[in-house]
């Protein structure tokens, strides 16, 4: 017994008390631990500063920001109450579309009005521009999410250089949040410039619905009276010899006017509002057949009335003169007239139809 006790005290004593060598590693360790603590609390304490002077931005800043913002939305809402589309150059350009922060989408459409740039489709342009700005500006739906803005070539050119632009009229939206995209330049040549068509682009690219609203054209109805003023003369004049009314070829003529004003593309250009013409800015190049089969120029359907008219002319003179009774001389000069018209007038129709539709394989003559 005595001897098994004293094996359990001599144990308890190697067990329980380290010798000093252990004790001196134990307190080295524990060091180390306490210096890694105190290193990574001081970097925890770091990171967290750093984040909040830099991540999150502090109350005072974030006041600045919505200071600055209602200044632009005010100034904004001032200018737009004057007159509603904004002239701007290059400084107004910068500070109110370009700079944040913003809240809000503008429209701005690039041109150059002064007369020695000589630019007719810029002021047409500028027309329809005018009327879908004042459509939005008076409309019950008015807001500060969208505004109207230009700038004239002659009053920041240096726009036109920061954005690489070397065309007019062109229209780009800047919507709210981030950058223009592909989407928000208005395809000018596809669409037309009327300002139904821009009001459509509009509303794809900023959710805003404008309805367009025109001052009213007296000129449609008083031509529409003067006509009927004429025609009701007329029946008047001759009400004791209404034959006139019956006369085909009278008739005739009428329907042949609407057929080849209908085929060249005239409904087209009441609904699309294309340019009349297209001027290169660098070369001077004036263009007046567009380029692609999904557009057309005003110039352009007059050239295709024309030719479509020629047409027209030679067939009729070839069919008069293989019914009528003339003498035979009178019918071979009509017959030769009809078929050089035919000819060349539709040569010079499928020429256009090759320029616009490319890769078409025939050609007919001088086409």
């Amino acid at each position: 017994m005595r001897r098994d006790k004293g094996l359990v005290r001599l144990f308890s004593r190697l067990t329980l008390r380290p010798s000093p060598r252990k004790v001196s590693l134990l307190r080295g360790r524990g060091a180390n631990m306490a210096a890694r603590w105190s290193l990574w609390c001081v970097s925890a304490n770091m990171a967290v500063a750093l984040l909040l002077s830099y991540g999150v931005p502090s109350a005072s800043a974030q006041r600045k920001k919505e200071m600055v913002l209602s200044e632009k939305v005010s100034q904004l809402m001032e200018w737009t109450n004057k007159r509603p589309v904004i002239r701007m150059n290059g400084d107004k350009f910068r500070r109110l579309v370009k700079a944040p922060p913003r809240n809000y989408s503008v429209i701005v459409m690039f041109t150059a009005l002064q007369l020695h740039r000589q630019c007719v489709v810029c002021k047409q342009a500028d027309e329809e521009f005018q009327i879908l700005a004042n459509s939005w500006r008076y409309s019950n739906a008015f807001t500060n999410r969208i505004f109207f803005a230009m700038v004239d070539f002659d009053e920041g050119s240096d726009v036109f250089q920061m954005l690489n632009m070397n065309s007019a009229p062109t229209f780009i939206n800047f919507p709210a949040k981030g950058k223009p995209k592909r989407g928000d330049t208005y395809e000018l040549q596809v669409r037309g410039f009327s300002a139904e068509q821009i009001a459509r682009w509009i509303a794809d690219r900023t959710d805003v619905n404008i309805r367009v609203i025109r001052p009213p054209n007296y000129a449609g109805p008083l031509m529409l009276g003067l006509l009927l003023a004429v025609i009701g003369g007329l029946v008047y004049l001759r009400r004791s010899n209404m034959e006139f009314l019956f006369n085909k070829t009278g008739w005739a003529f009428a329907a042949l006017c609407f057929v080849l004003a209908m085929t060249s593309g005239q409904m087209w250009n009441h609904i699309r509002g294309p340019p009349y013409a297209h001027k290169n800015p660098h070369t001077g190049h004036v263009n007046y057949i567009h380029g692609s089969s999904q557009a057309q120029f005003v110039a352009e359907t007059h050239i295709v009335l024309l030719f479509n008219g020629g047409v027209t002319l030679g067939m009729v003179l070839l069919c008069e003169a293989a019914t009528s009774d003339m003498d035979i001389g009178k019918r071979k000069i009509m017959c030769v007239a009809g078929i050089i018209l035919v000819v060349l007038f539709f040569s010079w129709m499928l020429s256009i139809f090759r320029s616009k539709y490319h890769g078409y394989p025939y050609s007919f003559l001088m086409s």
